[in-house]
């Protein structure tokens, strides 16, 4: 079990050596840069777009300015989805009223949501913030309630039999209980809302990494669409590692390692 950790790394480099051999063999045989651009290419478009501006940015401010996007529309759907999470797991009268609305909206896709998010809020910022908490929301919140629901009653069942009030039981028994659940919901919910930037950005913008590859959809620049990709999948395999360590340091009596 060991060796197979220390190990992990290595077999991801390999694993992703042969992935872009693989890729840079096939765009050599199909010869089409429209169709499939070379890794190179794609490779040496992203690092000169953090010198080189793709419009009027470099790639770190369209990087910096999908980050502010999904660091808005995310917490909107943290405070939201816990709130409302808890609030069905605790309370059979909560969950009566919503639990049905949340069930009816959570499998609309964010995408089908522009056309009302324009109508609601304008071409401003406010529709990518909308369209960024609608792709986070129903995990956080769905994990949630999973968690608080979960909760073993025999532990609310001893702290009530000892003289504990309903909220201490909440506070001290069942948030806790259910801080796991949540932070799985918090992962889920922020690797979706790193996604959501695209169609997000698909409403007027001028910058962001969804920007990037709608603009290179709109020229043909096939390169230019796989450099926001490339910078939409580094960026969220960083936001994941970056919530795995907080959750980590955390929640060390819950570390399964």
């Amino acid at each position: 079990m060991l060796n197979n950790r220390k190990n992990k790394p290595i077999y991801s480099v390999i694993a992703i050596i042969v992935f872009l051999g693989i890729w840079q063999v096939s765009s050599m045989l199909v010869a089409n840069d429209l169709f499939l651009p070379s890794a190179i290419d794609v490779a040496t478009s992203f690092i000169k777009s953090f010198v080189n501006p793709i419009g009027r940015e470099t790639m770190p401010i369209h990087i910096i300015s999908s980050l502010y996007r999904v660091l808005v529309g995310f917490s909107l759907s943290l405070f939201v989805g816990i709130l409302l999470g808890v609030g069905m797991g605790f309370s059979k009268t909560i969950e009566s009223i919503f639990y049905p609305i949340f069930e009816f909206i959570r499998p609309i896709p964010p995408l089908a949501w522009i056309p009302m998010s324009i109508i609601w809020f304008g071409l401003s910022d406010m529709s990518k913030f909308f369209i960024i908490f609608l792709g986070s929301f129903s995990f956080v919140t769905l994990n949630t309630y999973e968690g608080t629901k979960n909760v073993d009653k025999e532990l609310i069942g001893a702290a009530l039999m000892l003289g504990a009030s309903k909220t201490q039981v909440f506070f001290k028994v069942v948030l806790p209980a259910s801080v796991p659940d949540i932070f799985a919901g918090i992962q889920i919910g922020v690797t979706s809302a790193w996604s959501s930037v695209v169609g997000a950005e698909m409403v007027r913008s001028d910058n962001g990494v969804g920007w990037i590859i709608v603009r290179g959809m709109n020229k043909g620049d096939t390169i230019q669409i796989m450099v926001g990709m490339l910078a939409i999948g580094l960026v969220g395999f960083l936001l994941v590692q970056l919530t795995s360590f907080i959750e980590r340091r955390l929640l060390v009596w819950n570390n399964k390692n």
